[in-house]
């Protein structure tokens, strides 16, 4: 039966099957558990090498964002060599290299190198053969060593942004932030003005 007036006359199709056109995720937390297993067996296998790489400290992107910091893809081939480092030593001893990026900020670029530096002062380097080059560990030394248990290598230090309250003072108080604005605003409007009214424009 149909409705009354001039509509669509109904035609749903009720017969799609969509209960095998959908995807379930019950296994969800199983897999959760099962990549935390494997995580932990590869630390153990690697021990005491850390289980990921380090990272550099980067800038997000974007005017929005790039007052803030994160970890990035890799080290450049120039802040590898400022700290002393080759391309294929600083690969073998779990420092992430990326051929890619370039660094174009000079905080940014001398922080890299000095956490390159200071890791490379910590790290414990085994020998690869039966007597220890230039460089690599002593055997008293390869005793001290200790698994990394960290997430990250070397995080990135938090910044307290809170700034310290400002004493109020007499001064202070005859100023008028309302005013100076004001005032601000009509001085850019007058040389506006101004500049327009030259013979150049």
């Amino acid at each position: 039966m149909t409705n009354k007036g001039n509509h669509v006359i109904p035609n749903a199709h009720f017969h799609k099957h969509w209960e095998r056109r959908t995807r379930t995720w019950f296994n969800q937390p199983f897999r959760k558990l099962r990549r935390a297993k494997t995580r932990k067996a590869k630390a153990a296998k690697i021990a005491p090498r850390p289980l990921h790489s380090l990272k550099p400290i980067v800038r997000c992107p974007t005017q929005r964002y790039n007052i803030r910091s994160r970890l990035g893809r890799g080290f450049t081939l120039t802040e590898l060599k400022n700290a002393g480092l080759s391309k294929r030593f600083a690969q073998s001893i779990g420092i992430s290299v990326d051929f890619r990026r370039r660094a174009s900020n000079l905080d940014t670029f001398n922080q890299n190198v000095q956490r390159l530096k200071t890791y490379t002062n910590n790290i414990i380097l085994f020998p690869k053969g039966k007597k220890a080059i230039k460089g690599e560990a002593t055997p008293e030394e390869m005793k001290m060593a200790a698994p990394y248990e960290g997430k990250v290598v070397l995080p990135i230090a938090k910044q307290s942004k809170k700034v310290a309250p400002l004493e109020l003072t007499a001064e202070l108080k005859k100023k008028s932030v309302f005013h100076e604005r004001r005032h601000a605003r009509r001085v850019r409007i007058r040389a506006g003005r101004a500049y327009n009214k030259t013979d150049d424009n």
